[in-house]
């Protein structure tokens, strides 16, 4: 190759600065979406609520009077507590996620007011005498929390939320007899589903 060809060669194309800069966005964007979700959701925990739920349905079902009805689904509500938060705090914990920092305390902030809500209308209707449509009410206000809260969690739980939420609306339109039914295809039948699509797919 002479002299000339070498200096008369075409250099090629320099890759366009504009699509070097979208790649890096890309890649900010994307790491900051992973490092500002709460990926510590229980699933196993999950699966385990739901099953304690399906025990309270049946449990409930037999019981001979609406006072009786509610102390049974208010232990339910305990129990599940409990293990929800040993579940999220072992999670966390084993995957090196902050639990009370960053999107963790997001979520429980976001999550805490419609439970609170659920919790004080519980005495106004038991007051009041209204404990019938008291199913639809826990499946809606605890649906709204799942979807505050899953708002800084991974996507599957805002649709579970609102899984909750379709299914009270339906149960404060149903029968009383209903109610049981309603409670543990919720608390029970969502738990235990969204609770096994979490493990498989985020882990336990």
């Amino acid at each position: 190759m002479s002299r000339a060809d070498r200096f008369s060669r075409v250099p090629p194309d320099p890759i366009p600065i504009d699509s070097r800069a979208r790649e890096h966005l890309r890649y900010i964007r994307d790491t900051l979406e992973r490092a500002g979700s709460f990926t510590a959701v229980p699933g196993w925990g999950g699966v385990v609520v739901g099953l304690t739920a399906l025990g309270a349905a049946v449990v409930a079902w037999n019981q001979p009077t609406g006072n009786a009805w509610l102390l049974v689904w208010l232990l339910e509500a305990v129990l599940a507590g409990v293990i929800g938060i040993w579940s999220v705090a072992w999670k966390a914990k084993s995957a090196g996620v902050p639990l009370l920092s960053g999107p963790g305390r997001r979520v429980a902030l976001s999550f805490a007011p419609p439970l609170a809500v659920g919790a004080l209308l519980t005495a106004v209707m038991w007051q009041e005498g209204m404990i019938k449509i008291l199913p639809g009410i826990w499946l809606m206000l605890y649906g709204t929390a799942v979807v505050t809260g899953g708002a800084f969690s991974i996507e599957i739980v805002p649709l579970m939320g609102l899984c909750f939420m379709v299914l009270g609306a339906v149960a404060l339109f149903s029968p009383r007899s209903w109610a049981d039914g309603f409670m543990a295809a919720g608390f029970g039948g969502l738990h235990v589903v969204f609770g096994a699509l979490i493990a498989r797919k985020y882990g336990g």
